[in-house]
């Protein structure tokens, strides 16, 4: 394809090392193509990963970013979904196969084709990899663009996109309403989306941490109780309590004291470690109680903007600090020490310092 875009961006050539500025290609905008000029983008454990090539298979040069808010400036033909001027955002996907059964039924998320990463993906258009929001403009098919709600403050609703929908999808998932008892383990980006989606959708909710210093913030944030998992007669006290778990610690750890916490039927669901648990997993609790162990990612279009809905209209938005793009070498080695409440959102208009 001629005349691509040539993009300022911010990527890693290889796995070590750091960041810096780049220029990337982007598509033209085709006939159902959507372009956005990115006002803010969210910073992701996994845009850390990614970069460092901690999963394998990264393809360099590497440009992270799938927290994306910005304002559209050119759209194709055919699209009807948008004007330019709509406020947009773009989460995790960019595209799937849109054919197959967990597409159909709006799980692009679960595409059994493989979907399509909005970095690290495949651009079918350019047949390179796709790269993410640590740029200035992206271009996506209207179909995994998302309406953001007018009266959401814009710089804090990119980690919605991903810490949000991460732990909304399976609030959803398993059915929490009034009166549900959750817990979420570990209190960092996705934990704290948790507790406040959990608590709005009428749950009583509770923490568990290993840290006492994070009751208060987990108080703050609408828990009820906090559980500190390293004293014996709290997790006793909680034995048989909940009925979902929302584990969102990004490292391996031992969730076996956790299942006795379940009520029978309950389910802890794993959102924040992908990998190998070395611990191995007990089953007399699972099977004496019908307890699940259960993993979940994101949410499909359809979901994400049902969450972003729900966002706006009980104004739930994470807890950020905001950064220039060119603070992000700085702002992943204090993400690797959770040195962040919550969220790092980086603000776009510092490329044009």
């Amino acid at each position: 394809m001629s005349n691509n875009l040539h993009i300022k961006a911010f990527g890693t050539p290889s796995k070590d090392d750091d960041l810096k500025e780049m220029t990337i290609d982007r598509r033209e905008v085709q006939p159902k193509d959507i372009e956005i000029d990115i006002l803010y983008c969210g910073v992701c454990h996994s845009d850390l990963h990614t970069a460092r090539n901690d999963w394998g298979g990264t393809k360099y040069p590497a440009v992270p970013g799938h927290e994306i808010i910005g304002r559209i400036t050119k759209v194709g033909d055919e699209v009807t979904k948008f004007k330019v001027g709509d406020l947009a955002g773009v989460g995790c996907l960019v595209d799937s196969c849109r054919e197959c059964e967990s597409c159909r039924h709006d799980l692009e998320q679960y595409c059994l084709n493989g979907s399509t990463g909005t970095y690290n993906g495949r651009d079918k258009y350019l047949n390179q990899q796709t790269f993410g929001g640590y740029s200035e403009k992206i271009i996506v098919d209207e179909d995994f663009v998302l309406h953001i709600p007018e009266n959401l403050d814009l710089k804090a609703v990119a980690p919605l996109l991903c810490a949000g929908i991460t732990t909304w999808s399976p609030l959803k998932h398993w059915n929490v309403k009034e009166g549900s008892k959750v817990a979420v383990v570990g209190l960092g980006g996705l934990g704290h989306m948790a507790i406040k989606l959990a608590r709005a959708l009428g749950a009583e909710v509770t923490l568990i941490s290993r840290s006492p210093d994070k009751i208060q913030d987990a108080l703050d944030l609408g828990a009820h109780a906090v559980v500190i998992s390293t004293y014996e007669n709290e997790m006793k006290a909680a034995a048989g309590k909940f009925d979902l778990i929302i584990d969102t610690v990004p490292y391996d750890h031992d969730i076996n004291p956790y299942l006795a916490t379940l009520n029978i039927n309950g389910t802890l669901v794993l959102v924040g470690f992908i990998g190998k648990l070395e611990d191995a997993l007990s089953t007399p609790p699972m099977i004496l109680g019908r307890r699940s162990v259960a993993g979940s990612v994101i949410g499909g279009i359809k979901e994400t903007q049902e969450m972003l809905d729900f966002c706006g209209e009980h104004n739930i938005l994470p807890e950020i600090e905001m950064i220039n793009i060119q603070y992000i070498n700085k702002a992943y080695e204090r993400m690797l020490k959770s040195d962040v409440r919550y969220r790092f959102v980086i603000d776009m208009q510092s490329f044009k310092n």
